[in-house]
This record gives C-alpha cells, sequence and structure tokens, in this order.
C-alpha cells in the first residue's frame, strides 16, 4: 500500500510540474495577448468632433504604416506627443484631445501598431522606435524639441519615460504609470517568474532615472488598474523637478473628470517661467 501511495503522489507531483512548465510557455508565448487590447477602427477626426486636428500617415522603416492626429500649436505654445494605454484608440481619446489643444497647445496622438488604422502589431521594441520615429518627424517640421511634451497614458507611460531619456523635451507627464509590467502581472500570477517570461517589460521606474527635465506624475487614489503605489514609485526614482498629484476620488482612466489637465496646464506654466 506504501508503494501504491508514494506512486500515485510522484504521479501527482510529476503532473502539477508539467502543467507548471506548460502554463509557463503559455505565458511567455502569449503574454502579449494579455497586454494590448487594440481598437483596429480607423476613424477620422472630425467623425468625433475634433475641428482642426488632421489625420496623419507615417510609414516606418519596417513597412508598416502608423496613423496619428496633429493638430499644431499656435506660436509659442507647446507641442503635447501623446502616448496611449493598452486599450482603445484615438477616437476615444478625443475629448481628452480638445481640452489639451485650449489656449492653442498642439497635440500628436500616435496610433500605436494595431490601433486605430495603425498596421502591424504592437511590441515594446516597436512602440518605442515609433514613438522615436514621431518625435524626430515633429523636429524635421520645425517644431524645437524644448517646445515638446510627452504625455505617457498608462502603458504609455513605458514609451514616454524612454524616449524622455533620450531626447531634448520639455517635460514629460506620466498619466496613471506602472513601474513595469511583471510588477502589474505579479498582482495576479504571483506564482509564475514574470521576469523571465514576460517580453515587454516597459520598466518605468528604471527609465525615470535617467530623465533630467520636469516630470510631473498623475495617479488616482481608487486606481484598481496600477496602484497608486506604482506612480508614488515613479515619482520618487524621477529626478528632480518633479511633482506628484494625487486623485483621492480618480480611478484609472478619469482623472481629467478630477481636474488632470488644469494640473498639467499650472505645472507647465511653472516650468516655463523657471
Amino acid at each position: 500500500m506504501q508503494l501504491v501511495f508514494r506512486k500515485k503522489l510522484m504521479d501527482t507531483f510529476l503532473w502539477l510540474i508539467a502543467a507548471y512548465v506548460v502554463f509557463c510557455a503559455a505565458a511567455y508565448f502569449g503574454n502579449r495577448l494579455f497586454m494590448y487590447f487594440p481598437d483596429a477602427n480607423r476613424v477620422l477626426p472630425r467623425e468625433v468632433g475634433l475641428v482642426g486636428v488632421k489625420e496623419i500617415e507615417l510609414p516606418t522603416p519596417d513597412g508598416e504604416t502608423l496613423v496619428g492626429w496633429y493638430a499644431k500649436a499656435n506660436p509659442g505654445q507647446p507641442t503635447i506627443l501623446y502616448f496611449h494605454g493598452n486599450a482603445g484608440n484615438a477616437a476615444g481619446r478625443a475629448e481628452k484631445i480638445e481640452r489639451m489643444r485650449t489656449g492653442g497647445t498642439g497635440v500628436f496622438f500616435l496610433n500605436n501598431r494595431g490601433y486605430g488604422g495603425s498596421s502591424g502589431q504592437p511590441t515594446e521594441k516597436h512602440n518605442v522606435a515609433d514613438a522615436i520615429m514621431v518625435y524626430d518627424t515633429l523636429r524635421a517640421q520645425g517644431v524645437p524639441g524644448n517646445q515638446i511634451v510627452l504625455y505617457g497614458e498608462s502603458l504609455g507611460t513605458g514609451q514616454a519615460t524612454q524616449l524622455g531619456a533620450s531626447r531634448e523635451v520639455k517635460a514629460v507627464v506620466l498619466e496613471a504609470p506602472l513601474t513595469s509590467t511583471v510588477d502589474v502581472g505579479k498582482r495576479t500570477w504571483f506564482f509564475l517568474p514574470l521576469n523571465l517570461l514576460m517580453t515587454d517589460q516597459y520598466r518605468n521606474a528604471r527609465h525615470v532615472t535617467n530623465i533630467h527635465v520636469p516630470v510631473l506624475v498623475l495617479h488616482g487614489e481608487q486606481d484598481a488598474v496600477i496602484p497608486v503605489q506604482m506612480g508614488k514609485r515613479v515619482f520618487a526614482a524621477a529626478n528632480e523637478p518633479k511633482r506628484l498629484e494625487v486623485f483621492p476620488d480618480g480611478g484609472h482612466s478619469d482623472l481629467f473628470d478630477h481636474g488632470a489637465w488644469e494640473k498639467v496646464r499650472a505645472f507647465l506654466s511653472e516650468m516655463s517661467r523657471n
């Protein structure tokens, strides 16, 4: 009886190991399926009520075509280079884009690969390379680097921090930043070695240390997607000058309803005076 019990116990143990290995393999090969939720629908700015915003097509060096929405800044005003989160597309941020244009501020919203009519599949490597390409395009069109403000939303903060560490910009604004996708994933998949399995890790807490312009972090206390503690850790890792704005009633995607844009405008105005 004892030998039979030991055999069953060993068989169960081996099955558990096999199941764990299969689970790890699925996480490695399929983790991007749980990270990106693109809305591929291509919508024109005028279809969502935006006047003065043009659709721009940008070819990439590897043969894809990116779709962006662009409203030029009035003379002397900054241009917001906007990187979105892991779901939706530009159309879903039309109200935010319109708010950003208040006072003549320019906005360039990049639909990442697979989003809003842009071709290709999103990856961290491609998203960051595309962000750099769009920045260089703005510079080639005469927009000064010291008048470009990087605005990263949620997963898009990963593009903003890496671009901000490699190009001249006026400031970097991070809305609901994650410390890394590994840290977010561990909240649910704590039993997996995600640092070895996840291909796109967006390590903001590391990259923000290489930014040497003003940084503003916005986060909601009620954020159930990316905990406010992550935003505070990114803020702590950033260099001065920096500011943290926490919204007690704010969630993950409603910070503009709680005065976030007014905080951004005040921050940029103050940094311009200094």
